[in-house]
């Protein structure tokens, strides 16, 4: 469709077109988000091809220093005249050695196995308790008799069990990448030196390469203590998470009571197919979700632009006034004012019942209306905030020529107000979104998840939860480790695709430079 048979379109048609354009433009998107996993997945081992094509190259035209450098690290550079930065490389190379040698080597080799546990952990005869033999470093581990429910367990507080070794095993692997990273580096450091003593020229000093740390490569130094932290906070948690998924971990093989093993794809079977009743309960929660999300995200947008548009309005008094009321809302803790709602809201003796003289069910059959329009009271003074600061910036040329070309107040909303408020906030509506599939704060102190559903798994989720509140119950209240774990992959991957598609199809990412 050209432009003017467009502008030939009265406002109904345009709305169902626009309508009708978004989501054709869905499948369209998700095709093209696939496209591009499928060109970075063949960027990724055509690098892969160039890495050690260049590997390859460096070593067959290195000279006998750069080639010794691929087996001794720091010796292309100890040779070709960098002497202290040779030994750097040297030492880590000695490092990580004696690390796999006392360390790493230990829980690489135990991952393997079909069991999460040392080489002699197995129950012993007369006791019963479970010995955990020698551990990685090298001292025996005395059995101490416990109790936990009503059991008699092991203290394995210094010993290796399941968890210690899943989760020593992912910083091994960390280490190692490290390691191949500082190994890569040695061998084009020793090739560009030997290339720079070629050309007749002296390598750069020990100092000076220091110096370059706080000049052109001061981004490295500003950068490296984030990605550590990043990588010790982040990446390991994440990493845990998605091999606990792979386990059968849960009240039944709690580490180091019982121990857990590898089961594949079973859980995540279980969610989707496997086990009827955990697959009608996930996929109930998650539609709930998706409805919950929606809804606690478009009406905070919609009201909140609303109230924003009432307080900046010409001929309002009192500007300061209103916001402040509102922004009052949003600085109580969100927890104290959703605690206060449910004494107020409570179905038998909340203050809102006992002042009508009811027993209205706002927390039981009415919770999921509930929680959206609390979640109103909570949200809609952030969105007021944004949109005030909006508005303000939209120049006023804008609307002085709209009522020169006749346009009335719903017009010029419609085609300057609400253009430009949308076109910046895409990226914070989006955000919002994924925030409430997050939302935790909302549901568990509103109503706990309620009101209970006895058709659900274990009785583990009312009709209020969502994923997330699910996920938690499933680990504080069940223990049950590996299906909560398969719930988070799962919430990570939708808020995901969702996020990266919708973005993709908004003229946010489509005109970053201007607004029209």
């Amino acid at each position: 469709m050209d432009y003017l048979d467009y502008v030939q379109m009265t406002k109904g048609q345009r709305f169902v077109y626009k309508l009708k354009s978004f989501f054709t433009g869905i499948p369209k998107a998700i095709v093209k988000f696939f496209k591009a996993i499928g060109y970075f997945i063949k960027k990724f081992f055509i690098g892969i091809g160039t890495f050690f094509k260049n590997y390859g190259s460096r070593f067959a035209k290195g000279d006998a220093g750069t080639k010794l450098s691929y087996i001794i690290m720091g010796a292309g550079n100890i040779m070709h005249g960098q002497i202290v930065k040779g030994l750097i490389f040297l030492a880590a190379e000695a490092g990580y050695i004696l690390f796999l040698i006392n360390f790493g080597l230990h829980y690489l080799t135990r991952i393997y196995t079909s069991d999460l546990v040392l080489l002699d952990s197995k129950p012993d005869k007369v006791t019963g308790f479970y010995k955990f033999g020698t551990g990685a470093v090298g001292k025996e581990v005395a059995i101490v008799q416990k109790t936990m429910n009503g059991e008699s367990v092991t203290n394995a507080a210094t010993a290796d069990d399941s968890n210690k070794i899943l989760l020593f095993f992912i910083l091994t692997i960390i280490v190692t990448i490290a390691f191949l990273a500082v190994y890569i580096a040695n061998t084009k450091s020793a090739y560009a030196t030997q290339q720079i003593r070629a050309e007749g020229k002296k390598p750069v000093g020990f100092i000076d390469e220091l110096k370059s740390f706080l000049d052109d490569r001061f981004h490295i130094t500003l950068l490296t203590l984030p990605v550590l932290l990043l990588i010790v906070f982040t990446v390991m948690p994440i990493l845990f998470t998605i091999l606990m998924a792979f386990t059968n971990y849960d009240k039944e093989h709690l580490s180091p009571l019982k121990l857990y093993q590898w089961v594949g794809l079973k859980n995540f079977a279980d969610v989707f197919y496997a086990d009827a009743k955990k697959s009608a309960t996930f996929g109930r929660i998650l539609v709930w979700t998706l409805i919950w999300a929606f809804f606690a995200t478009f009406t905070n947008y919609i009201f909140g632009i609303i109230v924003a548009l009432m307080i900046n309005k010409k001929g309002i008094k009192f500007k300061a006034f209103w916001r402040t009321m509102f922004v009052l809302t949003a600085a109580v803790p969100q927890f104290v004012t959703l605690l206060v709602m449910r004494l107020l809201l409570d179905d038998k003796s909340g203050a809102l019942n006992s002042a009508m003289g009811t027993s209205f069910p706002f927390l039981t059959d009415w919770a999921n209306v509930t929680v959206i329009v609390v979640n109103m009271w909570i949200g809609i003074p952030f969105t007021m905030l944004i949109t005030s600061g909006l508005l303000m910036n939209i120049p006023e040329d804008l609307y002085e020529s709209a009522r020169i070309d006749g346009a009335n107040a719903v017009q010029q909303f419609t085609k300057i107000t609400f253009p430009y408020i949308f076109f910046v906030t895409t990226p914070y509506l989006i955000t919002t979104f994924v925030g409430n599939i997050n939302n935790f704060n909302v549901i568990f102190f509103l109503t706990g998840g309620g009101p209970e559903d006895p058709t659900r798994y274990s009785n583990s989720a009312g009709k209020t939860d969502l994923l997330v509140t699910w996920l938690y119950k499933l680990t504080v209240d069940q223990s049950n480790y590996r299906l909560a774990a398969v719930i988070g992959i799962l919430v990570f991957v939708v808020c995901a695709i969702g996020s990266l598609i919708t973005f993709n199809m908004s003229k946010a990412s489509k005109n970053e430079e201007e607004f029209s």
